[in-house]
């Protein structure tokens, strides 16, 4: 029996380990969350009875390297993880006799701050507990992180990135290609906290939440946590909330609370009644002493802190029947499983399908139609299978894909194994291209979704764009099928005739060339003087000379129009439509003219707006104020933002709208 219980610790040890470097290296998910903890209590119940802990152990290892081009620096202390419970039972012995600060324990990136002389000076992630990636540049573009601090000491501080569920569901909407969009909020955090362009970053809306001040000398805090956290505040960082409250109440507050052992149980019970309003992902919560000496005298244990607890919910669980999985294909081949199963009542919704991810979790759980399976919701918000009672197997994977019957193939992607369509035909491949072509930046025709391309291609009234444009041979066929009538096929033929008249530009990035947005198109189109036979005989040389396209761009543009056949269709395409001259000859007064714009607008709805306006007339728009910016666009030339500072230094002129407004009138640069 000893041999088999060490046996089933190495393989818990190895299965854990592989799911870690998948969900935190790769952004894959091999394993759910709920089986992940699962596995994990499993081996720490088998390391605590056999009194052995492997090296590699999870329970050991604080986390996994992160694998990037970022610069790395070791923590001056390792940061641990927090040991969990799902018992309040434990919390209260955790309290005792002391007053706790309870909090969230969101669920983002961790990052270490450091303020020298009032200014941010470093930004430092996580990592694995004891080496980080420093992150500065990115930090300094988070939401609301300032930049300059009152306090001139040395602070360090560590507290979580996020990014909310609104923004989250926002930048996911605007990526066309459903298999690029991020998994969850955690996924899209990390990717933008670690990028190496922090423009990017910016547009994130990644917030700073602190959760521990770790220095700043001669400050008195009266041996108070929820005294730093104020004086924290005072500084003007956004911290978890926190309120003074007894023993009894633990199990009903929300943010972050003084806790004592008799309020455990209600401030628990108030936080869970929250998590559904929130805008921001948590995974559960932590309880921290407030009393700073008495947390830093108990010390640590090799794996956990002493002074702080973490506790994860105990998931509403429903037992119901796994009745179809149903695959779903995608533009680039992916086919995803989504299990169906009888209605559940879940947090207060009704809940009927959860996304399986892939064939691995899908052979992990053992999968098959008429399984009786425990569904819950992850972190309260997202339906899951949290366990497969009967265990059946997988069976049935399909061979065909369901909507083109072509062939399909199971690839191994990282760590995980997906099916794909291998049909470089398959209508579901089309349909997200077409969703592309008729999405609002292309051809902007208001009435086609997904769902009605995917009925008017599987009925064969579309195989090429230029189709789109004759849907009236099939009037009275569309009129009858459900959810149209003469009025709404009405409404679609007008926004199809609206279409007709369009840009070049645009046209491009219908295509669905890979890499080509519409900023990309315009800059190319320019540069050819939107002539379509230079874009069709355009060498890789020739793009990669223009500032902004690239190497990569280059080669998929060009290998694009290589195939005949996307060249036959897009002639056929140009013939339906009407694309008026004057982008042609407009005058390219700012051609060679490298503009900066920031600040509020007067004249314009937006930035925007100014943008289109000065590449229309051949110049180029900016994000950063370099020796080759010929003009700053700001309406307040006194400011002494950091862009009007480096104008200065530079001697590049900061001009008013008014005075951009005149150059465009007077045809001069």
């Amino acid at each position: 029996m000893g041999q088999s219980k060490n046996e089933r610790m190495k393989e818990l040890v190895s299965l854990l380990n592989k799911a870690s470097r998948a969900y935190y290296q790769e952004a894959q998910e091999i394993m759910s969350n709920y089986e992940y903890d699962r596995l994990y209590d499993e081996l720490k119940e088998l390391e605590d009875e056999l009194g052995i802990t492997l090296s590699n152990s999870p329970t050991v290892n604080v986390g996994y390297e992160v694998v990037s081009e970022l610069p790395k620096e070791r923590h001056e202390s390792p940061m641990l993880s927090l040991d969990k419970t799902k018992e309040v039972e434990e919390l209260k012995n955790f309290v005792g006799d002391q007053k706790v600060l309870m909090s969230w324990k969101m669920d983002g990136l961790t990052v270490v701050l450091t303020y020298r002389d009032g200014k941010l000076y470093k930004a430092v992630t996580r990592g694995n507990g004891e080496v980080g990636e420093v992150i500065t540049n990115n930090a300094k573009v988070f939401k609301n992180v300032p930049v300059q601090i009152a306090y001139q000491g040395e602070l360090i501080l560590r507290g979580e990135a996020v990014i909310g569920y609104k923004d989250f569901e926002k930048i996911n909407q605007e990526i066309e290609d459903v298999d690029a969009r991020y998994k969850n909020p955690r996924n899209l955090c990390s990717g933008s906290v670690r990028q190496l362009n922090n423009q990017i970053t910016a547009k994130r809306n990644v917030m700073f939440y602190a959760f521990t001040l770790v220095q700043a000398d001669g400050v008195d805090f009266q041996n108070s946590r929820a005294c730093q956290m104020e004086w924290l505040k005072e500084q003007g960082f956004e911290v978890v909330e926190y309120h003074e409250v007894i023993r009894d109440t633990v199990e009903a507050e929300v943010e972050y609370y003084m806790v004592t052992r008799d309020t455990v149980e209600d401030e628990v019970a108030k936080f869970s009644s929250k998590i559904s309003e929130n805008d921001f992902p948590s995974d559960g919560l932590v309880l921290t002493y407030d009393d700073i000496a008495y947390g830093r005298s108990l010390g640590r244990t090799a794996k956990f802190p002493r002074d702080s607890f973490a506790f994860k919910w105990q998931d509403e669980i429903r037992e119901t029947v796994l009745r179809e999985i149903e695959w779903s294909p995608s533009r680039t081949g992916l086919i995803n499983p989504v299990a169906i199963f009888d209605p559940v009542e879940l947090e207060g919704t009704t809940v009927s399908r959860a996304s399986v991810h892939n064939i691995s979790i899908m052979e992990e759980l053992e999968l098959g139609i008429g399984d009786r399976i425990e569904v819950y919701k992850a972190n309260m918000i997202i339906p899951q299978i949290a366990e497969n009672l009967t265990r059946s197997g997988v069976k049935d994977i399909p061979c065909k894909c369901p909507v083109c019957q072509g062939e399909t193939k199971i690839r191994q992607v990282g760590n995980a194994k997906a099916l794909y369509c291998m049909n470089p035909e398959c209508q579901a491949k089309h349909v997200k291209s077409f969703a592309l072509f008729v999405s609002r930046d292309a051809l902007n025709i208001e009435g086609l979704s997904e769902a009605t391309l995917e009925k008017f291609i599987s009925r064969g009234y579309i195989h090429t764009f230029a189709d789109i444009f004759h849907l009236d041979q099939y009037k009275e066929k569309i009129q009858k099928m459900e959810g149209f009538g003469e009025k709404s096929y009405k409404k679609l033929t007008e926004s199809i005739e609206k279409a007709r008249t369009t840009t070049l530009p645009r046209v491009i990035y219908s295509l669905g060339i890979a890499g080509i947005g519409l900023a990309n198109a315009k800059v190319i189109c320019r540069e050819l003087k939107y002539d379509v036979e230079s874009l069709l005989k355009v060498s890789e040389e020739e793009l990669n000379e223009i500032q902004g396209v690239g190497e990569v761009l280059a080669k998929a543009f060009v290998g694009y129009f290589a195939d005949a056949k996307h060249v036959e269709n897009f002639r056929r395409l140009l013939n339906e439509l009407t694309i008026p001259e004057e982008t042609v000859t407009k005058q390219q007064i700012f051609e060679g003219v490298n503009f900066v714009i920031t600040g509020s607008v007067k004249h314009f709805a937006n930035r925007g707006e100014v943008k289109e306006l000065i590449e229309s007339l051949g110049g180029k728009v900016t994000g950063s104020v370099t020796s080759k910016t010929n003009y700053l666009i700001n309406n307040d030339v006194t400011s002494t933002s950091s862009k009007n500072k480096k104008a200065n230094e530079l001697g590049i002129p900061i001009i008013s709208e008014e005075t951009f407004l005149k150059l465009v009138n007077q045809g001069e640069a």
